[in-house]
């Protein structure tokens, strides 16, 4: 297989609706730079934009892959009939924006033992929703810990749910993406966690914390977790002086990282799809002295 110039693979793959995720394992651009794209997150900016107006403004803001955060406006939710999915999946295709998957908010960490069953059979309706309307993962949450259980039951719980629920989407063609959140999200509990979640197909989402930064630092943490990296990672705003910007992107580009750099910004802004737009201009700049 010959090679793309980097521009042209991800303009094909945007054109195509193929998500990076979907790409072979290895699959490489011009010489050796990965293919990291821009996406957006429906939380927070996206949350009250329903479908068209939500593909309209990513293609605006040249942000052309979406993960879809349950419970928003676009109402892409389990309970939608074949015709409604096939829909969905046509309006990605047609307005070339790829949905990379969905973001439930289902959470793995309940000592309810019902409570743990019905967050696993929901990720599971999520995993046939993402691969009914052309999305490539579900992204699901550990979360927290629950006192007086020992934190040491709770990880080993969640590694196993998570090994099921690998498992399960393997079926369907589906990542299954552990997002770094919640009173789990300290980068060694998540190690602890993917020691138990042995599938395959289980992968991790960065969610660019706080806590990324906690214990021996940033680059220690990243090197412990980036093993374990799906096709997915979470981002906020890229002005948020808490969080070292550009040694992530540094980070990606060296270790080879390829996939899609989701939008989760949460700063209340007038004018979301101008601060969006503008998002994209400085991951541009980023990425370009990343890959300089």
């Amino acid at each position: 297989m010959g090679y793309l110039s980097r521009r042209d693979f991800l303009a094909a793959t945007a054109a195509t609706g193929v998500s990076l995720a979907a790409l072979p394992t290895g699959t490489r651009a011009a010489s050796d730079t990965p293919a990291i794209a821009y996406g957006l997150v429906t939380y927070m900016w996206g949350a009250e934009w329903d479908l068209p107006t939500l593909l309209e403004n990513c293609k605006k803001t040249n942000v052309l892959g979406v993960e879809l955060r349950t419970t928003h406006a676009h109402k892409v939710e389990p309970d939608l009939n074949d015709a409604q999915r096939a829909e969905v999946a046509k309006r990605f295709s047609d307005a070339g924006v790829t949905c990379v998957g969905i973001g439930s908010d289902e959470r793995l960490c309940s000592p309810d033992p019902a409570a743990l069953k019905k967050a696993i059979e929901k990720s599971k309706e999520f995993v046939r929703l993402s691969h009914d309307i052309g999305g490539s993962g579900v992204k699901v949450k550990p979360n927290d810990f629950h006192p007086p259980v020992p934190p040491e039951k709770t990880i080993e719980q969640i590694g196993k749910a998570l090994n099921e629920l690998g498992e399960y989407a393997a079926g369907f063609g589906q990542q299954i993406r552990l997002e770094v959140h919640g009173k789990c999200s300290e980068p060694a509990t998540i190690k602890k966690i993917m020691d138990v979640a042995t599938n395959e197909n289980v992968f991790l989402c960065w969610n660019s914390n706080k806590t990324d930064l906690s214990g021996e630092g940033f680059e220690k943490n990243f090197q412990i977790l980036r093993p374990r990296f799906g096709s997915t990672l979470h981002v906020r705003a890229f002005n948020a002086p808490d969080y070292p910007w550009q040694e992530l992107f540094n980070k990606l580009v060296q270790s080879k990282w390829e996939g899609w750099m989701l939008c989760e910004a949460a700063d209340k802004v007038m004018d979301k799809v101008a601060a969006l737009a503008e998002q994209r201009k400085v991951f541009d700049a980023m990425l370009k002295k990343a890959t300089g």
